[in-house]
């Protein structure tokens, strides 16, 4: 006995949003957090580096601003910038999938967010006059906490300066040159400026060498990740 064929509009999907739009604007949305954490970060630190007394921009680094009474604001800012940083990883896994640097960009770039995550659970030691009464000079002593502090930016650091060499590579495989120069000049840059504040010095070139280091690597991500957002088709394209 034979049946009556399906009709044809039956086996369609239902009207409405198909699968892969949903996984598209997932993306988009996970891409767009590595836009923002960057601006959020320095925001936030700036803010409370102008305010906080005794805290000079010229002569201390932002992590110090994790001590203090309100240093609950910048362990917040760290944590709360690296979750980000996370959900722009997966993003950029999400957008990269099947494409060279599809494996090692997502996860340089989650090793930086869960860095800025660690650094902010352990607290940098006071040094450098900050916060007030503290005395001059570099810490005497480091703490446990201290020196996973160090620990856990320095891996960050060097993930994400490895995330731009690594891109740079891709750029080039696909004939982005300007992309590869980009990536390779911010990797660069920033290796340059934490390899200054490695050396303990708080004197000016040094520590505004090392901010703008850091305002460059946060720029870089908020590039690749605006590139990658318009690389990913919008919902029903």
């Amino acid at each position: 006995m034979t049946t009556p064929s399906q009709p044809a509009e039956a086996a369609a999907p239902p009207s409405g949003r198909r699968p892969c739009d949903r996984h598209r604007a997932v993306t988009r949305s996970l891409l767009g957090y590595g836009v923002l954490a960057g601006p959020f970060y320095a925001v936030v630190s700036l803010i409370q580096a102008v305010t906080r007394r005794g805290f000079d921009l010229a002569h201390h680094d932002w992590s110090l601003l994790a001590n203090g009474s309100f240093g609950w604001i910048q362990i917040a800012n760290l944590v709360l910038s690296g979750a980000m940083v996370l959900a722009a990883a997966v993003g950029m896994h999400r957008a990269l999938a099947g494409t060279p640097g599809c494996r090692w960009v997502p996860r340089l770039v989650g090793g930086y967010g869960v860095g800025l995550v660690l650094a902010g659970a352990f607290v940098a030691d006071p040094a450098n006059g900050f916060p007030a009464g503290t005395p001059a000079g570099p810490a005497t002593a480091i703490s446990w906490h201290g020196l996973l502090h160090l620990a856990a930016g320095g891996l960050g650091f060097l993930c994400l300066i490895a995330a731009c060499l690594v891109f740079a590579r891709r750029s080039l495989r696909l004939g982005h040159r300007g992309w590869a120069l980009y990536s390779t000049l911010s990797g660069v840059l920033f290796l340059l400026s934490f390899a200054g504040i490695t050396s303990g010095s708080s004197s000016a070139p040094v520590v505004l060498g090392f901010t703008a280091g850091v305002l460059i690597a946060w720029a870089w991500l908020a590039a690749v990740s605006v590139q990658l957002y318009r690389a990913t088709p919008k919902p029903g394209a």
